[in-house]
């Protein structure tokens, strides 16, 4: 069977499977097994900052920094900045909250907003860490805005700063910039804690350097755009995108391309599919496409950008243990 006509059969599976991570986690849904920490609104009777992070990767740098002098409560946990829309119990949880930290950036923006808005606080400080007169200079346009790409789904610049450890390291300092101004008479606390969670995420760093240190293959297709600061931070090269959003799956006018990208020269053989949209078909058919016109070692290899999490797995050392999960897994495929 020729590309075209294997794209073709792809495609129509794939058009039926793409429906299923938007039912999982893109559909509005109230019930608190979706996000039940947002359904815990109750703050203990304790002095200290009350703060509110948007998702995951954010709780892990707050709650590190505010250690004991401070109480952190993560909203997104099923359902990442994609696809998350508040609910009224969402909102609750920021009305009695002192702090509200998000990326910014067109990711959460929006959400915070909302809560913000609907929960009548105002009292409450939103800070957009991406929005930062510090990381300004910082911020990278996706791929998907660069030239011969089209169809970015954020603004201007990537807003996913956190898949850098050398972000993460701006995101800690800017947070406990402001755990300090909240709460001055903890300030020596707040600055202590910081300082070995960055040693923490300086390590990070390395151990990706290392793992990649003999690798000559470094290109790769991302699932969706969101491996700009990343690859930067460990000299790699994301040739192209799979999705313009998460769960959409690309036309055939836009695998075309991707396929013309990966047959190269030089050629890209590594394709990266996210845990979240597990039933998506696209990469498997990009996959079988390039082998069909010679690269035969093309291969797939999961990313989890760390948008989602089970609440029972949050824990101070989660982004820790997942990015060294995506590091494993990349440096195992890559040659």
């Amino acid at each position: 069977m020729d590309g075209g006509k294997l794209w073709l059969k792809a495609l129509a599976v794939g058009l039926i499977a793409s429906a299923f991570p938007l039912l999982i986690f893109g559909c509005k849904n109230n019930t608190s097994t979706t996000n039940p920490t947002a359904h815990d609104a109750t703050w203990p009777d304790k002095p200290g900052p009350k703060v509110v992070v948007s998702f995951a990767p954010l709780y892990c740098f707050v709650a590190n920094v505010a250690g004991e002098d401070a109480v952190v409560k993560n909203v997104m946990t099923s359902r990442g900045p994609h696809d998350f829309d508040p609910t009224e119990a969402d909102m609750k949880l920021v009305t009695k909250a002192d702090l509200f930290f998000i990326i910014g950036l067109g990711l959460d923006d929006k959400q915070g907003d909302k809560m913000k808005t609907g929960s009548g606080n105002k009292n409450l400080k939103l800070v957009e860490l991406g929005e930062s007169e510090s990381l300004k200079t910082h911020l990278l346009k996706g791929v998907s805005n660069q030239p011969g790409h089209e169809g970015h789904d954020h603004g201007d610049k990537d807003p996913h700063l956190w898949l850098s450890p050398d972000h993460a390291v701006k995101l800690v300092n800017l947070i406990r910039d402001e755990l300090k101004a909240a709460d001055p008479a903890h300030a020596a606390g707040y600055e202590s804690r910081a300082a070995a969670y960055v040693l923490k995420l300086n390590a990070l760093k390395t151990y990706g350097l290392e793992k990649f240190k003999d690798k000559k293959d470094r290109r790769l297709v991302s699932f969706h755009d969101s491996l700009a600061y990343f690859s930067k931070a460990f000299n790699l090269e994301v040739s192209g995108v799979l999705t313009k959003h998460p769960g959409q799956e690309p036309d055939a006018k836009e695998m075309k391309q991707l396929i013309k990208v990966c047959t190269g020269p030089p050629q890209v053989r590594l394709i990266t599919t996210e845990p979240q949209y597990s039933t998506s078909t696209s990469g498997q058919a990009l996959q079988k496409e390039l082998a069909a016109k010679g690269v035969a070692s093309a291969e797939l290899v999961e990313f989890d950008p760390l948008e989602t999490v089970r609440p029972e797995d949050l824990t101070l050392d989660w982004y820790e243990k997942k990015m060294r999960e995506n590091l494993d897994k990349l440096a195992e495929k890559m040659k």
